[in-house]
């Protein structure tokens, strides 16, 4: 969704972990993002306490979409408050996205290109589900490395 690259500067560590010696360009590490099989969604339950779910997605435009039913507890948090972090499974070499989740119905186009990105990802996507509405999270920051501590870096979207 953003028209602009986002600004990336090094992550800021404590001394003992290292130093970052040079930062990830946004392109390679948001082709990891659409690469990714599944991700981990962390939202927060009415009563303050965080929540984890593994998800399907596609990372498209620079934003996370998935669905699922409207009786998850996700999906109910989500409605309280869009607050989210979503991050690959990849613990090693991963990539953490903090934004906000929206509940939008897709453009007829949107919905095309996200059933075919999802028969293409997943093998499955019928398209009466990508027409219906689908959170998307917008992102605000994004922390990656691929050789902690000399790449760790941040991206912040939005001038945020």
């Amino acid at each position: 969704m953003s028209e602009h690259e986002p600004r990336v500067e090094p992550l800021t560590l404590p001394r003992e972990y290292g130093r970052v010696k040079h930062t990830l360009r946004w392109a390679d590490v948001s082709r990891r993002l659409s690469m990714a099989p599944h991700y981990w969604l962390a939202t927060v339950r009415g009563d303050g306490r965080p929540h984890t779910v593994p998800i399907d997605g596609l990372w498209e435009t620079d934003c996370l979409w998935f669905g699922g039913s409207v009786a998850t507890v996700h999906h109910l948090n989500l409605l309280r408050g869009g607050e989210v972090s979503v991050h690959t499974e990849d613990a090693i070499a991963p990539v953490i996205v903090e934004g906000i989740a929206e509940l939008i119905t897709p453009s007829s186009e949107q919905a095309q290109m996200l059933t075919a990105r999802s028969r293409a990802k997943y093998g499955y996507g019928d398209p009466a589900a990508y027409a219906s509405p689908l959170w998307m999270v917008v992102p605000h920051r994004a922390l990656a490395w691929t050789s902690f501590p000399t790449d760790a870096s941040r991206f912040v979207f939005g001038g945020r």
